[in-house]
């Protein structure tokens, strides 16, 4: 579909869903983003529902300014994927044993490594940044200065809630490695921080929504939090990276008779600023819950933990500022998915898929999440489609 035009205060709200589909509380924010007087575009993925002050799935474009609840709070948040050099017919009919050395390989939840991952001991790992990475840390909020050894500690671990790591088939029955995570708490703490400057900034306090609050070019507060959120991207790349290299080396020692090789990595970002320029105009654009889709660029848009998931190519649609949806989106909070459903509901929606299946990850039975093929469907002028994947394992903190 093409995006459907609902009137704004300040700018059009370019919408790629039916807007009477959307939860009353998320266009409501959407509106309210559209008031902001520095605002020069907002387009709506088909994936949108409520967030913090921003709905997630939505792109936000600024001229000097940025709205640090317009990135969320896990920045950097992001997806990476890998074909190997295995098929369905290395694969063992059982596969609780691989399913669980990844689990002994990465940490999940609250977890973390004991000591911090040594990446001259990683598989296909390039470390060139991270050295510099580390000497940045220096430069970030004071804030949060005394979680350096927790950070250290946490990078390459999973975290919880929607993160994945799954093992997954295409169509020609290629196994594929993909994985969800982000900034852990790191990048939490530092987006926490910023947000709560913001709101004190004298420009913000007449805002429709103090959720809302922006930080302006040339203010030592914006160059503050640009410092801060471009490392915790950094971070977030790492993260992911440092995962799958310890993914892959479980995968290299489990099938190593099959002397296992991988493709190219595909990796994007889905919580996070960019600098770019339409319509003549340098702006900052704000993805939360979004992947830069311009052309030919690569990206993953995961379904649940029980449907498919898409390795995409984007078609540079300028409309939606080269953007494309994250995932399936939530179409119920999680209180209200606990509230909803059974663990027999999540064990019938999750049957020939090896992956936990009790209360603990009751908010992510699928039927929380809108249909992954409707929402590919209302993209299709955003993305053409790679591969289509289907996991056999998901691993969940």
């Amino acid at each position: 579909m093409s995006y459907v035009e609902v009137p704004g205060a300040n700018v059009p709200i370019r919408m790629w869903t039916d807007p009477a589909t959307v939860e009353d509380v998320a266009m409501q924010q959407l509106r309210n983003v559209a008031t902001l007087p520095w605002i020069k575009g907002l387009a709506v993925m088909p994936d949108v529902h409520f967030g913090k002050g921003a709905t997630v799935g939505s792109v936000i474009a600024m001229k000097d300014a940025v709205c640090p609840a317009a990135v969320g709070v896990d920045i950097g948040c992001g997806m990476s994927a890998v074909r190997t050099s295995l098929t369905a017919n290395d694969l063992p009919g059982d596969l609780s044993r691989l399913r669980s050395k990844i689990e002994q390989a990465i940490p999940v939840g609250a977890g973390m490594h004991r000591d911090p991952v040594d990446p001259g001991r990683l598989y296909g790992f390039r470390a060139g940044g991270l050295d510099d990475l580390w000497e940045r840390f220096d430069y970030v909020a004071e804030a949060v200065k005394f979680r350096r050894e927790r950070a250290g500690k946490q990078l390459g671990t999973l975290g919880s809630g929607n993160h994945l790591i799954e093992v997954c088939l295409d169509d020609a029955g290629s196994v594929w490695l993909m994985l969800h995570s982000g900034s852990r708490n790191i990048g939490k703490e530092l987006a926490d921080h910023h947000i709560g400057v913001a709101r004190s900034l004298p420009h913000n306090q007449n805002l429709v929504d103090r959720d809302l609050a922006v930080f302006i070019a040339e203010t030592p507060q914006m160059e503050a939090y640009r410092n801060d959120l471009y490392w915790a991207q950094e971070y977030a790349k790492y993260n992911r990276a440092i995962m799958m290299s310890l993914l892959k080396e479980v995968v290299r020692r489990e099938f190593r008779k099959a002397k296992v090789t991988f493709d190219m990595e595909v990796s994007c970002h889905h919580n996070y600023v960019a600098e770019e320029r339409y319509d003549g105009m340098d702006l900052l654009v704000t993805r939360k819950g979004a992947i830069r889709a311009g052309r030919g660029d690569f990206g993953i848009i995961p379904g649940s933990m029980g449907t498919s998931s898409y390795i995409v190519k984007g078609l540079g649609n300028e409309d939606a500022f080269n953007s494309a949806s994250h995932g399936a989106g939530r179409r119920m909070s999680r209180t209200a998915a606990k509230r909803r459903f059974t663990v027999r509901d999540l064990e019938d929606q999750t049957r020939g898929v090896e992956c936990r299946k009790d209360a603990g990850v009751l908010d992510e039975i699928p039927a929380a999440y809108k249909p992954i093929e409707q929402v590919m469907e209302q993209q299709r002028d955003l993305v053409e489609v790679v591969a289509r994947i289907k996991q056999i394992i998901c691993v969940k903190g």
